[in-house]
């Protein structure tokens, strides 16, 4: 239980003001209930969004433009994934289904930062990063039904979106097989003189796995601008984090086990994601420094469509209290509305958009066909495809 004062304070809380540090959520055993009855509280003190957060020189940057650009990427995932969720539930998807919703804004505040040297990898939730750095409806829709227009012909589904023309390198079904390639994209970017990082994303039930940690150290020993980003959502698979992880306060503190930086911020602020994220890409940049990023968020729908007992581990009650006060779409909506920069009919009209693309992405992916058959043995080995020394020897030279 909470008791008087046992909250570690964060004096760059959401609403610029000191609230309790939404990490604790996790280190308590996730008293979740507890923590949002604290939380509302304060925000009914406190409407306005973070100002702190909203002046940094990141965020002072923005155009009217840009702000609206952040809101209808986010309205874009929210409709894509309720859409793909719908198609799914009438058996046009098939395989594994895990959705996004509820943390939109992690991957579009990330996303927005992004230079040309700068790179994106994930795990099987890619859905909206996918979406965040460009790629269209129709090609991520197209995927998950398996059809030969898809990003990846049909042949990766929901968990292997890919877009190397984005700097977008998936879409990794293993837990915790992105983060050594994620570092390996990092190395690559110093190894070849670019100013750029890798950003690489992990949920919280992947940071107890081996790879991970050999990737930390790689990182720290060599400096390799890699900013790995810890979506932390509290229960993993379905077992709550002081359950499964051993930690002091923050799973990114491991980091100083590493020598390494780390920090920790909300995931319902665009201004706090954009803030706190561009340090990181700060620090890759000009040091050439490793970081690990911890985003506290909530993902309103289960581990995938298949976890039939996400309300069992956790209540509605608690599920539809995060919707009501933390939703990041209705935080952000509201603070562009405080602002003037829409108004609740323009939020409307973007609504409007965003369904309307998604629908139509649904019904490309109805039309479209399926790969062929004498397909089925591309796309393995580019050597082979590409008809090297390589692929027609077996033999492959490196620096040559």
């Amino acid at each position: 239980m909470w008791l008087e004062g046992e909250y570690p304070v964060n004096p760059q809380g959401v609403c610029g003001c000191a609230l309790p540090n939404p990490r604790k959520w996790f280190a308590l055993g996730f008293p979740f209930r507890n923590y949002l009855s604290n939380m509302s509280a304060t925000l009914k003190n406190h409407p306005s969004a973070s100002e702190e957060f909203a002046q940094a020189p990141i965020n002072r940057s923005l155009e009217p433009a840009d702000k609206v650009r952040l809101l209808r990427d986010m309205l874009r995932i929210r409709c894509f994934e309720e859409r793909s969720l719908k198609a799914y539930s009438v058996g046009r998807i098939g395989g594994f289904l895990h959705l996004y919703i509820g943390q939109e804004s992690v991957a579009v505040s990330a996303a927005s930062l992004m230079g040309p040297n700068d790179h994106m990898i994930t795990a099987y939730r890619d859905h909206g990063h996918a979406l965040s750095v460009g790629m269209s409806m129709n090609e991520c829709m197209a995927e998950l039904y398996g059809k030969v227009t898809g990003c990846s012909k049909g042949k990766g589904g929901s968990m292997h979106y890919f877009a190397p023309d984005k700097n977008f390198w998936g879409g990794h079904g293993i837990v915790g097989g992105q983060t050594p390639l994620g570092l390996g994209i990092a190395f690559a970017m110093k190894y070849q003189g670019k100013i750029g990082s890798c950003m690489c994303f992990l949920g919280d039930g992947a940071v107890n796995q081996g790879p991970f940690h050999e990737s930390l150290n790689i990182a720290a020993l060599w400096d390799i601008p890699v900013i790995y980003v810890i979506e932390n959502n509290g229960y993993s698979m379905g077992t709550s984090q002081d359950r499964s992880s051993a930690y002091p306060e923050f799973l990114a503190k491991r980091a100083e086990g590493y020598n390494m930086a780390w920090d920790a911020f909300n995931g319902w602020d665009v201004y706090e994601l954009r803030a706190g994220l561009h340090k990181a890409i700060e620090r890759a940049h000009k040091e050439s420094k490793p970081t690990i990023v911890e985003i506290a968020t909530y993902r309103y729908r289960g581990h995938s469509v298949a976890d039939a007992n996400h309300k069992v581990y956790r209540t509605k009650e608690e599920i539809e209290q995060y919707e009501n006060e933390f939703d990041p779409i209705s935080r952000w909506k509201h603070t562009l509305i405080n602002e003037g920069v829409i108004t609740e009919e323009d939020y409307s009209q973007l609504n409007r958009e965003a369904l309307e693309e998604a629908e139509a992405s649904a019904q490309f992916a109805e039309r479209s066909e399926w790969p062929p058959e004498s397909d089925i043995k591309a796309d393995v080995y580019h050597e082979v495809d590409h008809q090297t020394e390589s692929g027609l020897t077996g033999k492959h030279f490196f620096n040559d």
